[in-house]
């Protein structure tokens, strides 16, 4: 295959492939930031870690690059409005909508189906993205949380999903 068709092939299968949307937050010299993000994967359960891929052209890579922590806030259905703003607002602003407490130093989504606050353990960059690890140092859970999920460039709800196997 040509370079350019790996490429589209690549996209195209990747935007096929349903994937829970994170709010990925940090605060660095006092300024918070918050980006939207579907690139995370748990990495260890000893220690508990993760690790989160973020584009480094985002408004939220530098303050990661430089910050100690960083908190994955594991959206629900109902935070369509906080994946929403992240796109439209910049800045603070981004924080206009959502119940946001701080916790261990960085904003974490109160009512988020899950957040895990992580201490930055390791960044390696690769391609166009850096590849952050975080080292959990605390987490929260709700049971009642219906994921949001993005599915082919939109939010899908998963629970009405139907069974097409043929």
């Amino acid at each position: 295959m040509l370079e350019e068709d790996i490429f589209e092939a690549f996209r195209d299968t990747m935007r096929h492939i349903a994937a829970p949307v994170f709010a990925i937050t940090t605060k660095h010299e006092g300024v918070r930031s918050v980006s939207v993000a579907t690139a995370f994967s748990s990495l260890s359960f000893d220690p508990p870690s993760l690790l989160i891929c973020v584009n480094q052209d985002t408004s939220i890579h530098a303050p990661l690059m430089k910050a100690e922590h960083f908190c994955v806030n594991v959206l629900g259905h109902s935070h369509r409005n906080v994946a929403d703003i992240c796109a439209i607002k910049k800045g603070e602003e981004r924080f206009s909508v959502g119940n946001w407490e701080e916790e261990m130093g960085v904003p974490v989504l109160a009512d988020a189906q899950s957040s895990l606050v992580c201490r930055t353990a390791d960044r390696h960059r690769f391609g166009s993205h850096t590849i952050f690890v975080g080292e959990v140092v605390g987490a929260r859970h709700r049971e009642n949380a219906k994921p949001l999920t993005y599915f082919d460039r939109r939010y899908i709800d998963i629970s009405q999903a139907p069974d097409l196997i043929a």
